[in-house]
């Protein structure tokens, strides 16, 4: 079965450099009615830290931190990406895990470079497993491991994959809920950079649209937001950096930088760190992201001739900012 896939990202969502207070758009209709006995949802959600790549990533995390006291979200949640689970990190670890009672991680590719494990990654972070469910203020949290080994259709590099025990859970789990359902991926679910068997886990989450109000995920580094079947999939930009690669090495910062974090030549970074918070509203039936606005460091994938990763679109998916536009699902009809 094909289910459509569309972006509903343009130009003409982002005006200029003006960002306004927040991105809007609503509960899918089938979902409405597992939506309605539900409470007020906050959570704040950062991704793609890169704590091991960047000299800043303490920093940055704790601009999250901060904001997220102020603001006061129901649960803090971390895409992945985000520190080794090694000694040296303790102190970003426990940064994070302190910051409040329910927060949530979810395991990217480069968090068991080094050979680290995901076994490590589930000790030293404190997550229940690799993939598991947590219900927050009556909103179920499916959390997926997209790098599983196994894929037919693996092509090299990191794996990207859902395998079938965890998919055969994934069945399960929406199968048996009763709650409203956010799904939460490291690498996306739709599109480019998608695990392999993509497909496959939208048709399980498409025959549960009853119930699931969304799918969020990290990795790619842009601000992106597609549908399929008429559920939006929201791709939160990176805290730290978009990754342009050994083509293009430059130097954003002090040799001194560069120097003892190599890695960073290979990044166009941003100036303040982006994260934000989503907020549901079962009353309206309405989603909201905070928009966040940085800058780049030094200079822009533009300047620098960027041109790899298509389908990625210079200002319009790579971007400095967590973008601010208003959206409405599409109803669906039968």
């Amino acid at each position: 079965m094909e289910f459509e896939t569309k972006s509903r990202l343009s130009r003409r969502t982002f005006i200029g450099h003006a960002m306004t207070a927040c991105v809007s758009l609503a509960v899918p209709a089938f979902a409405r009615a597992a939506v309605a006995g539900a409470k007020p949802l906050s959570v704040g959600l950062i991704t793609d830290l890169h704590h091991d790549v960047m000299h800043d990533g303490f920093s940055r995390m704790q601009a999250f931190v901060a904001a997220s006291r102020k603001s006061r979200p129901n649960a803090l949640i971390q895409l992945g990406d985000f520190a080794y689970p090694a000694e040296k990190n303790k102190d970003i670890i426990d940064l994070f895990n302190k910051s409040h009672a329910t927060r949530l991680h979810v395991i990217g590719n480069h968090d068991t470079d080094g050979g680290y494990t995901h076994q490590q990654c589930v000790a030293v972070w404190g997550m229940p497993a690799p993939y598991y469910t947590q219900v927050v203020n009556g909103f179920r949290f499916i959390v997926l491991n997209g790098n599983e080994k196994g894929s037919p259709d693996h092509k090299g590099g990191y794996p990207a994959y859902i395998g079938p025990a965890q998919t055969a859970w994934l069945k399960q789990q929406l199968a048996a809920s009763g709650e409203p359902v956010i799904v939460i991926c490291h690498q996306p679910l739709v599109g480019y950079l998608a695990v392999d068997n993509a497909a496959e886990i939208q048709q399980i989450i498409t025959a549960a649209s009853n119930r699931v109000v969304m799918i969020i995920n990290g990795h790619t580094h842009v601000d992106n937001l597609q549908y399929v079947a008429d559920i939006p999939y929201l791709t939160i930009n990176s805290a730290s950096y978009f990754w342009v690669g050994q083509n293009f090495i430059h130097e954003s910062y002090s040799t001194d930088i560069h120097k003892n974090y190599p890695w960073i030549s290979r990044t166009c970074p941003y100036k303040d760190p982006l994260f934000t918070t989503l907020t549901i509203d079962p009353k309206k039936y309405t989603i909201t992201l905070l928009a966040r606005k940085s800058e780049w460091v030094g200079k822009s994938p533009e300047e620098l001739g960027f041109n790899e990763q298509k389908p990625l679109r210079l200002g319009e998916d790579i971007v400095p900012f967590i973008r601010s536009y208003q959206l409405s699902a599409k109803q669906r009809i039968g």
